[in-house]
């Protein structure tokens, strides 16, 4: 009977010892995936040093170029004065008409509800746009984004630009939520209202 016990004894710490191990290795393993997320976020955001001194005209030909990188066909640049909320049309590989606004504000700003609901108001009933796109050089509040999470407006913020312009097809972006999650990633960027 002393052996039986003696067995069961063993048996039983074997196993709260691999349980303990098994849960250790899971935390372990998602503080290294939560690590390798932030640095690809930081390098992307590195990898877009160049937009920040472009001005509003070259911003806006970068991503009509990165549109045209991507496969889209009759792709042009049409921001300026009077360009009612449209700074690139094109058309995607599979025929969609996309619709960009682009803001390249500093890295502290942020673009609020505002400036989206103005997009919003314009690139469907104005330009035609089958993908509203809602390109910035900074974060969106949060506002912003369940704004246009309810109009179905597809957002590209600093992480997401810089992942664009590291190679990222844009396609990868236009079934995000408004907050930039996908199926694997979280990629929100909340702030308050400016």
């Amino acid at each position: 009977m002393g052996t039986a016990w003696l067995v069961a004894l063993v048996a039983g710490v074997s196993s709260a010892v691999v349980a303990g191990l098994v849960r250790a290795g899971r935390r372990e393993a998602r503080a290294e995936a939560a690590r390798l997320s932030e640095d690809a976020r930081r390098r992307a955001r590195r990898s877009l040093d160049a937009v920040w001194e472009m001005n509003d005209r070259e911003s806006e030909e970068y991503v009509a170029e990165l549109c045209r990188r991507d496969g889209c066909t009759d792709v042009r640049r049409v921001g300026g004065a009077g360009d009612l909320g449209a700074d690139v049309i094109g058309f995607l590989p599979d025929g969609r008409k996309p619709v960009v606004q682009c803001k390249r504000y500093a890295k502290h700003r942020a673009v609020g509800s505002r400036d989206i609901q103005t997009f919003n108001g314009t690139a469907r009933a104005h330009h035609g746009a089958d993908v509203p796109l809602f390109v910035a050089s900074c974060v969106f509040t949060g506002p912003a984004r369940a704004f246009a999470g309810t109009q179905r407006l597809t957002l590209v913020d600093v992480d997401l630009l810089g992942f664009w312009n590291s190679g990222t097809g844009l396609s990868a972006f236009l079934d995000l939520d408004a907050a930039g999650r996908g199926p694997t990633e979280d990629c929100a960027r909340t702030t308050t209202e400016r």
